[in-house]
């Protein structure tokens, strides 16, 4: 039994679950490349704006993790969503930018965005080195946002033996 439920606890997500999502996106892009058909960009791009717009439900690779391999392997490590919707955003504007490259006729644009797309999702997929992610958090660190609480914070409201844990207060920012 996970301890977040994948579709109500949005601060958290199964740390699995966005690779699995990277690499559908980095393969669907990586067709759109080899072919050169550029409309397969706005399969992922779609599949992304659904998801951020509407929750997990709406992204067919997330609701296949969770409703067919999460069960078969159990939850994985739980991690901070922000970095994963805000690195969702990021490929979402390079998809659509791809997508629009390509019906304006600028196919070779297209392919460099879709393939850029295509490459960073993919090693995110195979080594959980996440382009987006890691943006997230220097750009975070620099707003004095903080970061490492969320997964602790959340473990302690759902999970019994996490209630007694302490969960240390962030400074005030100045």
């Amino acid at each position: 039994m996970p301890i977040a439920h994948p579709y109500r606890d949005l601060r958290v997500i199964d740390a699995r679950a966005p690779r699995f999502n990277q690499a559908a996106v980095g393969l669907l892009s990586l067709a759109g490349v080899l072919t050169g058909w550029w409309p397969l960009f706005a399969v992922p791009a779609l599949q992304l704006a659904l998801g951020l717009a509407f929750g997990r439900r709406w992204c067919l690779p997330c609701v296949f993790y969770f409703e067919v391999i999460q069960p078969r392997f159990g939850e994985g490590p739980l991690e901070d969503s922000r970095p994963v919707r805000f690195a969702n955003r990021v490929g979402l504007v390079f998809l659509s930018a791809a997508t629009l490259a390509g019906a304006l006729g600028w196919g070779s644009l297209a392919l460099v965005l879709g393939g850029l797309v295509a490459a960073l999702a993919l090693l995110a997929a195979t080594t959980g080195l996440c382009v987006g992610c890691l943006l997230f958090k220097g750009l975070a660190r620099l707003r004095g946002t903080p970061l490492s609480d969320t997964v602790a914070a959340f473990a302690a409201t759902v999970c019994v033996d996490c209630q007694a844990l302490p969960v240390r207060a962030h400074p005030p920012r100045p």
